[in-house]
């Protein structure tokens, strides 16, 4: 189940052709609410409080931003992602704009400082973490720039209104505190996101094709069904002419080849046919021994012995399901390639549960991995040296057992004991095959 990519890195996009993570019309609506508050904010202060600044300027600053968004409505399809040199782009201009609008307005002194975060935080949610690093210079350079360069800050009845310089120098960390804290965060939050989404889309390719595969299965069976008269005939007719010709004719030993040649061919549609009375494998009957026999045998004699232990109270099917059947194929496959010599696969079951363990005597997982496992990419051991895959299949065995209703335990055994157990547990009616 440690999944190892094979595959070739991609190449990253260059600069300029990559896409971002988000629309066009998202950077737009983002900017309407920053203008719709920008405008309100100066407003408000120059004629509700009736403070005296630099309105023109602030109001022209404000109509640039206005026209922008007007620009991209006409120059560009909204729903299209934004190039990845477009949104820096446009985060660029509203770090500068609000560093115009805060230089107009007493610097760092001003409250809205702390708005600085914001064009930040959208980057590290968006775009590459080069590309936020160095936004987040710039916004640096902006909040040092402001600092030094800016007019008072507005006051009723034009009273000078100076804070200390060491408190300017406190809110300035602040600043840069909160804008490392929050753009690593939300660069953390969505590499996340995007790396659950990776794994889960890879979890529906595995169960598209166990499913496919039971398709399969069903397709096999109406095929043997239906070549099973054309070949009866040709069976017959083999036969009758076999009667027909004497001993010495040397046409005889090729009709008998005919005729065992057909009579294998039925036995092995018979076969196929029986499939038919299973109807859907998705819903299929099975003994949870046999089932667990079926899942452990493509791993039998690859260097570690595996001893299947089954049984409960009375007798239990279970249905065939491709998420039970391929999840725990995945974990016995990481217990025979981690076992020193033994997996056990126990099965247990009462009125009202069903609990299937799989045990093996290798080194177990290592203890700073125990609570993070089922995580995506998360190496699940390591063995001389060797990491243990990137945990992909860990995460989609996990996800398909869930998907059935199942609890998952993970942990090393208990002292003397040595090696790995991951027990899952049902409840008996979620996936017991109903009475017949």
């Amino acid at each position: 189940m440690a999944v190892q990519d094979a595959r070739q890195p991609a190449p990253v996009p260059s600069f300029w052709i990559a896409q971002s993570r988000v629309r066009i019309r998202t950077l737009i609506l983002l900017r309407w609410l920053a203008i719709i508050g920008q405008t309100s904010a100066v407003l408000f202060v120059r004629y509700g409080l009736d403070v005296d600044f630099p309105l023109t300027l602030a109001l022209a600053a404000i109509g640039i931003s206005v026209a922008l968004n007007l620009g991209l409505i006409a120059s560009r399809r909204s729903q299209e992602l934004a190039k990845e040199w477009e949104a820096a782009a446009q985060l660029t201009y509203d770090v500068l704009q609000l560093a115009f609008l805060l230089a107009l307005t007493g610097g760092l002194q001003n409250p809205f400082v702390f708005l600085f975060v914001a064009p930040v935080a959208v980057s590290a949610t968006i775009l590459r973490p080069a590309v936020t690093a160095m936004l987040a210079a710039l916004t640096f350079i902006c909040v040092g720039a402001i600092s030094v360069w800016r007019l008072p800050l507005p006051w009723p009845d034009g009273v000078a209104f100076e804070l200390p310089p060491l408190y300017l120098m406190g809110i300035a960390a602040a600043v840069l505190v909160g804008l490392g804290f929050t753009s690593v965060y939300a660069w953390r939050v969505a590499a996340e996101e995007e790396r659950l989404n990776f794994a889960l889309a890879a979890v529906q390719a595995v169960l598209a094709r166990e499913q496919t595969l039971s398709a399969l299965g069903g397709l096999a069976a109406a095929a043997a069904h239906e070549l099973g008269t054309p070949l009866a005939t040709i069976h017959l007719v083999a036969k009758e002419m076999a009667r027909d010709l004497k001993p010495d004719d040397p046409r005889i030993e090729d009709l008998q080849l005919l005729v065992t040649q057909s009579e294998r061919c039925r036995a092995i549609l018979g076969q196929l046919s029986a499939m038919r009375d299973q109807g859907d494998v998705m819903h299929a009957r099975a003994p949870i021994g046999a089932l667990l026999q079926e899942i452990a045998a493509p791993h039998e004699g690859l260097g570690a012995e595996i001893v299947i232990d089954a049984h409960g109270d009375g007798p239990l099917d279970i249905r065939r399901m491709p998420e039970i059947v391929h999840a725990l194929g995945g974990f016995i496959e990481n217990a025979v390639g981690f076992a020193n010599s033994r997996v056990d696969i126990e099965a247990r079951w009462d009125a009202e549960t069903i609990k299937i363990t799989v045990r093996d005597d290798g080194p177990g997982f290592s203890s700073a991995i125990l609570g993070r496992l089922g995580e995506p990419y998360l190496t699940e051991r390591d063995r001389e040296g060797v990491a243990g895959g990137l945990g992909l299949g860990f995460f989609i065995s996990k996800t398909l057992l869930e998907r059935t209703g199942a609890k998952l335990e993970v942990r090393n055994r208990r002292p003397p004991n040595q090696g790995a157990m991951v027990k899952a547990q049902w409840a008996r009616t979620s996936i017991e095959a109903p009475s017949l």
